[in-house]
């Protein structure tokens, strides 16, 4: 198998389109064309994760955070990222990174804390927009159902839970074909008339290029006339942290203790208790707390998330509990869901979760 298989695979649930700015995620190491000998995953791309995958025979690192945020000068082994790179192409380890993007998906990393939780009802806290268009072609009436089939197997009219949505409007066309055209329908130089529908069908933005081509390689007529336009909606499915509730409310420090247990944590740093019962649940993986005011506006009594910083506790203003359970500790079960997903598409293959214990804090107590 092919490394670019398996890259195939981690994008159709995290395209890493869905990557914020700053981020670097993707291949970060090695070449797509490499066979694959084996899957380790793990958070982070260390040098000990590396030999771990040495030892193991494997050749492919599927990590949660990028080995390399931005551009390296030299590789000389001064740092913990100069050392990983040299143990990964000094033993051809390829490493890829799925980090904001899989953040950024509904099913991605704050669903495995909800998980962890037992929530329920759960929604993007902060969507993402920009990030829908539609597209508007027209076809005779009798080529409907095979554009529509073609358009939802390119990944068009998904809407929430809801798949090969569009809709259709019939109506009449009329068209003149010049000298040069082999027109499917009408004669050259006469304005034709011809019975057509009006499809529309939503889509992701980043597949539009896919879906144009998926149009035009089925659609009968010499020139395809379609329009794509851009949709303000905001995309439901992608965008950061969660919102959820909890089955029944508890108290507040009764969750406090669930979520210690569950996380297997020594420490919660939070605000103040305000003394009621909690019901909505705010989650972020990794650093949140630009989403504190998302999270108050929202009625979380709760926002559980990481590397809060002094002034940012404030920000709660005594309108819900914010909960810092440390950076490694709220991601760790990604490790878990990078397994599951390469498990179920590729049954037969080796893949492994790292048993590198890679957070670099540690508690003395």
């Amino acid at each position: 198998m092919k490394i670019a298989e398996i890259i195939e695979t981690l994008e159709k649930i995290s395209p890493t389109v869905y990557q914020e700015d700053y981020d670097n995620c993707g291949l970060i190491i090695g070449k797509s064309d490499w066979n694959c000998t084996g899957i380790l995953c793990s958070l982070d791309a260390t040098e000990d994760v590396m030999l771990e995958a040495k030892a193991k025979g494997y050749n492919l690192v599927v990590a949660h955070h990028p080995i390399i945020f931005s551009g390296l000068k030299k590789i000389n082994g001064k740092n913990y990222v100069e050392e990983a790179v040299i143990a990964a192409i000094k033993n051809d380890i390829a490493v890829y990174a799925i980090h904001t993007n899989l953040d950024n998906v509904i099913d991605g990393v704050n669903n495995k804390i909800a998980d962890a939780l037992g929530l329920i009802n759960r929604k993007i806290l902060l969507p993402k927009q920009d990030q829908l268009m539609k597209l508007f072609t027209f076809v005779p009436v009798e080529y409907g159902e095979k554009i529509k089939a073609a358009l939802f197997e390119a990944g068009g009219g998904n809407i929430g839970n809801y798949s090969e949505c569009s809709f259709s409007v019939e109506g009449t066309g009329n068209f003149k074909a010049g000298q040069n055209s082999e027109s499917f329908v009408g004669e050259i130089g006469k304005r034709h008339h011809e019975k057509e529908l009006k499809i529309e069908v939503i889509f992701p933005a980043y597949l539009q290029n896919k879906l144009v081509e998926a149009l035009i390689a089925v659609h009968p007529y010499e020139e395809v006339a379609y329009d794509v336009v851009a949709l303000a909606n905001n995309f439901d499915k992608i965008g950061s942290g969660l919102m959820a509730e909890l089955p029944e409310p508890v108290d507040e420090a009764v969750l406090l203790a669930q979520i210690k247990a569950a996380f297997g944590l020594q420490a919660i740093k939070h605000t103040n208790l305000l003394g009621k019962k909690v019901k909505k649940v705010a989650v972020c993986g990794g650093a949140g707390s630009f989403l504190i005011g998302k999270a108050v506006a929202a009625g979380a009594d709760i926002f559980i998330t990481s590397d809060v910083k002094y002034h940012e506790f404030f920000d709660a203003n005594g309108k819900m509990v914010i909960a810092d359970i440390g950076h490694w500790e709220s991601e760790q079960f990604t490790i878990d869901l990078l397994v599951g997903v390469l498990k179920a598409n590729f049954p037969t293959f080796a893949v492994l979760k790292s048993e590198v214990r890679t957070n670099p804090v540690q508690y003395f107590l």
